[in-house]
C-alpha cells in the first residue's frame, strides 16, 4: 500500500500535468497542434498515474494488469474503427 506521501506527490503532479495542458493553449509560442498533440500525451501520463496509483493497479497482479491493457486497447481499435466508419 502507498503512503501518504506518495498520494500526495502524485495529486501534486496530476496538478501540475493539468496545469501544463492550460499553458500550452494560453502562451503564443505554442503552435495549436503541438497543445494538442501536447494534450494528448500529458492525458495518457495522468490516466496512466490514476490507474496506477488511485485504482491501486500498481499492487494488484501483472494479469489484471494486462486484461485492463488489453481493454483499454480493444476501446481504442473501436474508437478507431468508428472514426473509419464516419468518413
Amino acid at each position: 500500500m502507498s503512503s501518504v506521501r506518495t498520494y500526495t506527490l502524485i495529486y501534486v503532479l496530476l496538478l501540475s500535468l493539468g496545469t501544463a495542458k492550460f499553458v500550452f493553449f494560453e502562451l503564443p509560442w505554442f503552435t495549436y497542434e503541438f497543445a494538442v498533440g501536447a494534450t494528448l500525451f500529458l492525458a495518457v501520463i495522468k490516466s496512466l498515474l490514476i490507474a496506477g496509483w488511485y485504482q491501486h493497479l500498481v499492487d494488484e497482479p501483472r494479469s489484471i494488469t494486462y486484461v485492463m491493457l488489453s481493454a483499454v486497447f480493444m476501446v481504442f481499435l473501436l474508437a478507431v474503427a468508428a472514426g473509419f466508419s464516419i468518413q
